[in-house]
This record gives structure tokens, C-alpha cells and sequence, in this order.
């Protein structure tokens, strides 16, 4: 059947899950930060992951019984490995019905002496026999890469609505590689997703791989964002990358509590301290590739004496931040220990001995859930 083009700043589409979309007839994309956070990026790499669409959805109700996206990712390969994966999974009506993939797009390739940038071409995501009548379209962008979406089409005599707006509590979590979910099978399994899905709520995920670093800007955006709950995981990031000394961990930790207090002093806030890494769990950081997809401890027998810390320092530090604020008053503020949603005994889905892998991830999520945190 003859397909139509929906211009992409249509009043039916929505984008879910981003701080900042940028939608014209002829392009969409979207980051998880606001734009004003730009000028206080220190590094390349923050810019890099917050562009990356972990959560974000697009979202319309359509009688169509087909859809195609046209795109142009750019996706992540490490040297001597194969690409990343740049999946797309569709839901109709809450139910996922398929996946699809792009491959052509831009790649950074992560090179030894450093990262290189290869250019590709747009592709097609296509999802077909979605069925008659109308449905609820959600398209979830992929979690492992940028993505511009350069045009939407439809079947030529299908209509195109609003979705209605969600109803679940709307819950913003700030966090690490771990919460980012590259390793996850698609991107509506990444562990906050999953977990999402099963409380019913309305997902925006600041996954930030290497990038959780209690940075204020962040703070500052979760502060003034229009959420119900807010969650933090933190701390492998600091650790991993050893930028925090004890001195000044649980002090940037009461900070960044601080601004979020300053704007929702009543939301309930969920502080979730790391899960186990054993490359770090009695060791300092800073971590250190084996190779560029493997990671190891590096030795530094006088770092506990400079302060530098380890996850299980780390963690006591976070509980302890949480109880002195709850002592305080914060009946609203919660601690769940990390090793909770995965622990010692997961440590054979951790390929590289630091990210869990896609059934790592996905048990996560239904730990998390399993928890009962709401809000």
C-alpha cells in the first residue's frame, strides 16, 4: 500500500523521556538534558550520552497497520569488536511487537590512541502487520546511540492522533553505565525501563554512561523537571574514575540532595548506592582496560591513605548521608543498598567484570520493581 509522510513536528507526536527536542517537518531529535546544560558540559563525553535516547519514546495513535522510520544514528564500536547493536522496539497498545535495527548510520570508533568518526548513510526502520484500528504507538528509541529521526511514514489513508497522556508517576532516575543500559537487548529493557513498565510509571532515564558524577547542572535539571520521584544511583562512576577522595564525596552528595530539596522539598527521593563490581569493591580506583572491552583494578597500595575510596566504603558513606538527612527530618528520603538489585552471586553476568549484561540488566529491573518503591 502507498505510503505518506507525517511531518515530524505534527501535533500528534509526542516525544517522552527528553528534556530538549528539537522537532521540525523534516527532523526530530532529542537529548536527556536541557539545552542550557550545553555551556556547563565539561567534557565531550557528557554531550555524547546525554544525546544518546536511553528511555526516550516516541509516541502517537495511528490506524496505520504500517510504519517506517527513516534515520541516521551515530553508534559506538570499540576497536576489534563488532558495533554496538541500534535497536528499535515498538509497542502497540502497552504490548511490545517487534524490534528492528539500524546499521548504517555514523560511527565512533573507539580506537587506543582515541576515538575516530566514520561516517554512514540514513536507513529504514520498518514495523509492519500491526494490526486495524486504532493503537497506541510507542517507539522506543535506541538506548546505545544518537538518533535523528529524518521522516515518518505511514500507510497513505491512515489517520494520525494524539496519544493520551500518561497517568503513572512520573519518575526521573539519575544514574551511571549501569542505569544507561547499552548492554540491555533493546532499548525498553535496560533495567529502569523494566522496572517502569512493571511499577507503571512514566520513565525519564539520565543514565549517563561514565558521566555520574553528582555534576550540578544535573541536579539543577531534575530540580526544576516536572517530576513525582526522583532516584540516584551513584557512586561507581567516582569510584571507577577515582574523581572524588572521601572528603568530598558525601559532601557533593548532601549538595546535589540539596538543590533537589531546594525545588521539591517534599518529592520522595531514592538514593541507591552501587551494585557489585569486584574489580572495586575492596580495591581504589581508577579502573583501567584490559583491552578495550574488558576493564581491570590498578594497584595503588597508599591510595586508602590519600583517601581515594572502594564501592564498599562508598556505600556505608551513601547510608550514612541518607540517615543523618532523615534524622533531620527528610521522611521523604530513602537508601536501597545496590548489592539488593544485583549482588556477588549475578558476578557471572558481568562479562567485563563491571556491566551487567542484558539478563544482568533485565533482573534488575524486576528486583527494583519487586522493592515496591512508588514514590
Amino acid at each position: 500500500m502507498k505510503m505518506k509522510s507525517v511531518a515530524l513536528n505534527h501535533p500528534a507526536l509526542s516525544v517522552r523521556g527528553a528534556m530538549h527536542v528539537v522537532q521540525t517537518p523534516a527532523s526530530l531529535k532529542a537529548w536527556r538534558l536541557p539545552a542550557w546544560t550545553w555551556a556547563q558540559s565539561p567534557d565531550p563525553a557528557v554531550d555524547l550520552m546525554v544525546g544518546m535516547t536511553s528511555g526516550v519514546r516516541l509516541c502517537f495513535t495511528t490506524d496505520a497497520e504500517a510504519l517506517c522510520l527513516q534515520v541516521i544514528e551515530t553508534g559506538i564500536q570499540l576497536a576489534g569488536t563488532p558495533r554496538r547493536p541500534v535497536t528499535f522496539d515498538l509497542y502497540v497498545d502497552g504490548v511490545q511487537c517487534g524490534s528492528a535495527a539500524a546499521s548504517s548510520g555514523h560511527t565512533i570508533l573507539v580506537n587506543p590512541k582515541g576515538p575516530s568518526f566514520v561516517p554512514g548513510t540514513a536507513s529504514d526502520v520498518s514495523f509492519e502487520a500491526l494490526g486495524p484500528g486504532l493503537k497506541a504507538i510507542e517507539l522506543w528509541l535506541p538506548q546505545s546511540a544518537q538518533v535523528e529521526v529524518l521522516n515518518l511514514s505511514i500507510w497513505s489513508e491512515a489517520e494520525i492522533i494524539p496519544s493520551a497522556e500518561p497517568t503513572g508517576l512520573r519518575w526521573a532516575h539519575y544514574g551511571s553505565s549501569i542505569s544507561h543500559g547499552m548492554e540491555a537487548k533493546g532499548p525498553s529493557w535496560t533495567w529502569p525501563a523494566v522496572a517502569a513498565r512493571a511499577l507503571g510509571h512514566e520513565l525519564m532515564n539520565i543514565g549517563l554512561a561514565g558521566q555520574c558524577h553528582l555534576d550540578g547542572f544535573v541536579a539543577r535539571s531534575l530540580r526544576d523537571g516536572p517530576f513525582d520521584a526522583i532516584s540516584l544511583e551513584v557512586g561507581i562512576n567516582i569510584i571507577g574514575a577515582d574523581t572524588m577522595r572521601r572528603r568530598v564525596f558525601a559532601s557533593a552528595l548532601h549538595s546535589f540532595l540539596d538543590t533537589l530539596r531546594e525545588g521539591k522539598p517534599d518529592v520522595p527521593l531514592l538514593v541507591i548506592s552501587p551494585i557489585f563490581c569486584p574489580l572495586l569493591e575492596t580495591h581504589t580506583g581508577p579502573l583501567m582496560r584490559d583491552s578495550l572491552a574488558s576493564y581491570g583494578s590498578t594497584e595503588r597500595p597508599h591510595s586508602a591513605m590519600d583517601g581515594a575510596l572502594t564501592l564498599q566504603e562508598s556505600r556505608a558513606i551513601i547510608a550514612d548521608v541518607v540517615a543523618r538527612r532523615r534524622n533531620a527530618g527528610d521522611a521523604n528520603l530513602s537508601y536501597l543498598d545496590g548489592l539488593a538489585l544485583f549482588g556477588a552471586t549475578d558476578e557471572s553476568d558481568l562479562p567485563d567484570h563491571l556491566h551487567p549484561n542484558a539478563a544482568g540488566q533485565e533482573r534488575m529491573g524486576h528486583r527494583f520493581a519487586a522493592q515496591g518503591w512508588t514514590g
